[in-house]
């Protein structure tokens, strides 16, 4: 019973966020977002601690930002993934008025609590960027989920897993970036840019971050599924069904060769 109760007033929280969301149009909630993430990338190049760290951390967003501009009218996200992406860049444009390596959070949670976190959790580095890197799987997943299963009309375990799977190869392709900026460039920038602190395992740490951060991104997300989704088991079953029995490769080609019309 009192489990009952709990999944009811749980849906009722999600039905009341869900309203809320739905009140704003959605054309003038992205552009109070888009609005919002102007100024803050504007207060972020002020001052920042070095132009050309802001300027090569920031070229990422812009094609980002670039990508969901030419693709709002044809395929327009949801306000969940708009806003997890807006808090996302909140975060990145944090680091990025600093540099990674300098973000004085240490400084901040000192003024609030007397003491450092680094102190109290046992850090011996800045952590902002691992932070970050978390946080990109965390709320960047689901907005890659809508658009696979918008897109490509993926369902069942793949519409989790790809996701997953979407952002650890683009987090990686990052930490190539990188790792190719730093080498190409061979400035302060880009060792700002670079901002591994000597830790020779940094990528990988990064990667795995981000990694968990899909993760658990995903698992809720299957979680809040199978609560609201009555086929969920079943399309979750069906997706994993072998859909031709046939092998590729060779054979396939052997087959494409012999449909073709003689010369």
């Amino acid at each position: 019973m009192k489990s009952s109760k709990r999944l009811v007033r749980a849906r009722q929280r999600v039905n009341t966020l869900v309203a809320a969301l739905r009140a704003v149009p959605h054309s003038r909630y992205v552009l109070v977002l888009g609005a919002l993430l102007g100024l803050i990338m504007l207060r972020s190049a002020y001052g920042a601690h070095a132009m050309g760290t802001w300027l090569l951390e920031n070229t990422p967003v812009a094609l980002g930002l670039l990508f969901l501009w030419s693709t709002y009218r044809l395929m327009p996200l949801s306000r969940v993934s708009y806003t997890l992406i807006f808090l996302f860049t909140c975060l990145h444009e944090t680091g990025a008025h600093w540099t990674y390596a300098k973000v004085p959070y240490d400084v901040w949670w000192y003024s609030l609590t007397g003491s450092t976190l680094n102190y109290q959790l046992g850090f011996e580095r800045n952590n902002f960027d691992r932070l970050v890197h978390f946080s990109y799987g965390l709320l960047i997943a689901y907005p890659i989920r809508e658009i696979f299963l918008r897109l490509v009309s993926v369902r069942g375990f793949w519409g989790y897993f790809l996701p997953l799977d979407v952002t650890l190869s683009t987090s990686a392709f990052y930490e190539l970036l990188e790792w190719a900026t730093a080498s190409v460039v061979g400035s302060d920038a880009s060792n700002d840019f670079l901002g591994s602190q000597g830790d020779v395992w940094d990528a990988q740490k990064d990667m795995a971050l981000a990694g968990l951060g899909a993760l658990i991104a995903m698992t809720l997300i299957a979680l809040i599924t199978w609560r609201y989704q009555r086929d969920f088991a079943r399309e979750f079953g069906e997706s994993l069904k072998l859909k031709r029995t046939s092998p590729l490769g060779e054979d396939e080609i052997a087959r494409i060769q012999s449909r073709r019309s003689p010369d």
